[in-house]
């Protein structure tokens, strides 16, 4: 990390005035990193309000190509922020706001998705909460025109994506959804009629989604495609933008077909030294039947959890990395959702909200395996998201707000974390050969769902030469190399299928830091120290990919 402070330039005023206009914009963003002055707001999902940003995003890059860098911080912000921004012009012109709806990161998950991250201790809060609910309406109602453009114009999502949302939305309608859950827990000592306010827009933000979803099942679903590839253009776009590189993707798949053939045979290898002769789902099988290596209940998982991030740190920090004391702190949290899945929020920039960890426990799961679960913790926090992301938040004094909140890509970030997982069984936290089967099991999905996306996305042939990839037989090829049950499958899909590119680039990104490394090592000879690359790398907060590799060879 640097070690001094660095005196800010007209770079960093434009990157800064970005970060400002980006909160007023898109207040949930405001939220997520943490700016209190947004919590009370949503942004304009209209088209008018999609233009809006296009021309702010032209504004800066003016800027920027009339700005001159001072020095190599300043370099790497024009070069990442600059690309960032015409990638967004060219979704804007190619139209994809219109058709923006899926399964997990469009706009209909995100208006509800806030809620999570808005501190609800004090009246206050509650009442800052009452006010962002009552703008919830409004803020979904812009989204339904501007998907009704869409339709009108050609730019709809695939049928499967619209069906899904479809039943998501009718979900968060019901009186016993989440919305009158998240109120009833506000605490006794909110004044009466501010309760009766929580409860009468909590109302209304359900039958928001009600609307929503009588749209979608009425108006969008009719007129939706009945493929789920995107197709080649679009989806190039997408890979940049989720990477912040470009690859060849056709060499990405072929690359993606032997990488899961390597983690299935270091699978079964490691199945045969658990369970001699055993095959990986015999191995798997048994594992499952250790009741030393299951936690029983959601409280137990948290403790798991937060036991073994709390030691991951101290011991990383004292013999690996330079751990700073602001991000020593990390909250291992079981989520309010029950929607499945773990994901990783970074720190406040004042600290004054840690990073934290969240376990999404599905509906009725009450058993969880700790050698399916420990990588996960590495890969959400120490040496993972939680270093990575952290860190950049510690550097204040070289890096500039856009550059320690918002930027970077999905490629860097969970490219990172899967490079952390390898990290950990290189210095022996992994031993343990059920550990290491748990970890080779997400990486072989990982590898999995390159062929899977840019196989179906594209029209590649599939990989068992029984024509070409389509969404039906994802469904089959996933299950085949996961060993998950069915509902965690149709979901994974499901968010392929409507994410083009978000997908691959975590274990396209894990390849792209492999190869800055290796590249490294190869430059640097015997002086070449592993512990000063990570510290080089993390030191320039989140870029994309190419922008890594620029600075790194620099």
């Amino acid at each position: 990390m640097a070690s001094s402070e660095r005196i800010p330039t007209d770079v960093d005023r434009i990157a800064e005035e970005w970060v400002d206009s980006l909160v007023e914009l898109q207040p949930v963003l405001g939220t997520y990193i943490g700016r209190a002055d947004a919590d009370g707001r949503f942004g304009d999902y209209s088209p008018e309000g999609l233009d809006g940003q296009a021309e702010a995003a032209r504004r800066v890059i003016s800027q920027l190509d009339a700005a001159a860098p001072v020095d190599e911080v300043d370099a790497v912000t024009v070069a990442d922020l600059r690309g960032e921004l015409a990638l967004e012009l060219e979704a804007h012109a190619l139209g994809l706001p219109l058709r923006d709806l899926n399964v997990i990161a469009s706009p209909a998950q995100e208006i509800r998705e806030v809620f999570d991250l808005m501190s609800a201790d004090s009246t206050d809060d509650w009442a800052t909460i009452a006010t962002r609910l009552e703008a919830l309406p409004g803020a979904l109602d812009g989204y339904i025109r501007t998907l009704r453009l869409g339709r009108e114009r050609g730019s709809v999502p695939a049928k499967r994506q619209v069906r899904e949302v479809a039943k998501q939305a009718r979900k968060l309608e019901r009186a016993d959804g989440f919305f009158g859950d998240f109120v009833g827990g506000a605490p006794d000592s909110v004044p009466s009629t501010l309760r009766g306010d929580l409860v009468r827009r909590a109302a209304g933000a359900g039958e928001a989604y009600g609307r929503l979803a009588e749209f979608l099942e009425a108006e969008l679903l009719p007129a939706a495609g009945e493929a789920d590839a995107v197709g080649r253009e679009i989806y190039a776009l997408r890979s940049r933008h989720f990477l912040g590189a470009v690859v060849d993707l056709d060499e990405t798949y072929e690359w993606g077909i032997e990488e899961l053939a390597r983690m299935v045979a270091e699978q079964e290898a490691i199945a045969d030294e658990i369970l001699p002769g055993a095959s990986v789902h015999e191995a798997i099988a048994f594992l499952d039947g250790d009741d030393t290596r299951k936690l029983h209940g959601t409280d137990a998982l948290q403790r798991w959890m937060q036991e073994v991030s709390d030691r991951a740190v101290a011991e990383l920090g004292a013999t690996q990395f330079e751990i700073p004391d602001e991000i020593r702190t990390l909250e291992c949290m079981i989520a309010p959702t029950q929607s499945g899945g773990i994901y990783y929020t970074g720190p406040t920039d004042d600290f004054s909200r840690p990073g934290r960890m969240w376990w999404s426990v599905p509906e009725g799961v009450t058993e969880f395996d700790t050698w399916r679960e420990l990588t996960t913790v590495y890969h959400e926090g120490v040496p993972g998201h939680h270093l990575q992301i952290g860190q950049a938040v510690v550097n204040r004094g070289t890096l500039n707000t856009w550059r320690r909140q918002l930027a970077g890509t999905s490629g860097h970030a969970e490219g990172w974390a899967l490079y952390a997982e390898r990290l950990m069984q290189d210095l022996g936290y992994l031993d343990d050969l059920a550990d290491r089967l748990g970890m080779l099991d997400g990486q072989r999905m990982r590898a999995a769902r390159v062929v899977l996306d840019i196989g179906v996305h594209l029209g590649k042939p599939r990989p068992d030469g029984q024509g070409a990839w389509t969404g039906e037989y994802a469904f089959q090829f996933l299950g085949e190399n996961v060993n998950m049950n069915q509902g965690f499958v149709d979901f994974e899909v499901n968010r392929y299928l409507g994410w083009p590119g978000q997908a691959p680039s975590y274990k396209v990104g894990q390849r792209i830091w492999e190869q800055l490394r290796d590249d490294a090592e190869r430059r640097e000879g015997d002086s070449f120290d592993i512990k000063a690359f990570h510290r080089r790398a993390l030191d320039l907060g989140g870029v994309g990919l190419d922008t890594l590799r620029s600075a790194l060879l620099s």
